[in-house]
């Protein structure tokens, strides 16, 4: 757990509001460690999800622990450089318009999307947001992937940790 993870931005529309998801994703379990929500795509958004992985993550993240992201100008900014360099933690950044390069992080969006908002089109953006939380608790603790050898990826990480 914790040498690779995954980030991105996702937008979501729900009449003419919009709402934005920022996790971010372990490739060894694809379990989302932490993410953020905001009606806005700010600086915040991106910051508060990796301090809240950091905080989470602690003393259990490996020491060669890379975060890979696409291009997006978020990742790019001097502070969240500055936060990577501080905790000992390598950055990657896919080339530029190849979305291909985070397919794992993509694929989790359209799981999401398809497994709950698209199912269930939520009139609100507080609907919306109460769905998105369930959902990566669910896709967390509970969904099974053939992946994890049928387990959910908090399953498959704490059975690794034995």
């Amino acid at each position: 757990p914790h040498k690779r993870w995954l980030t991105d931005i996702t937008e979501f529309k729900v009449g003419d509001n919009k709402l934005y998801l920022s996790p971010i994703l372990d490739v060894y379990n694809n379990e989302i460690v932490s993410y953020t929500l905001a009606k806005r795509p700010t600086y915040d958004l991106v910051s508060q999800m990796l301090d809240n992985a950091l905080d989470k993550t602690g003393k259990h993240r490996h020491k060669t622990l890379m975060l890979h992201s696409d291009q997006g100008w978020h990742y790019q900014m001097k502070p969240f450089r500055e936060t990577l360099k501080k905790h000992k933690i390598k950055q990657s950044m896919s080339r530029k318009g190849n979305c291909l390069d985070n397919a794992l992080m993509e694929g989790f969006f359209g799981t999401l999307k398809c497994e709950t908002i698209y199912i269930d089109k939520p009139k609100t953006i507080e609907a919306l947001e109460r769905q998105i939380h369930e959902y990566i608790h669910y896709y967390n603790h509970e969904r099974i992937q053939l992946k994890l050898k049928g387990l959910s990826p908090v399953q498959y990480r704490t059975q690794s940790l034995k």
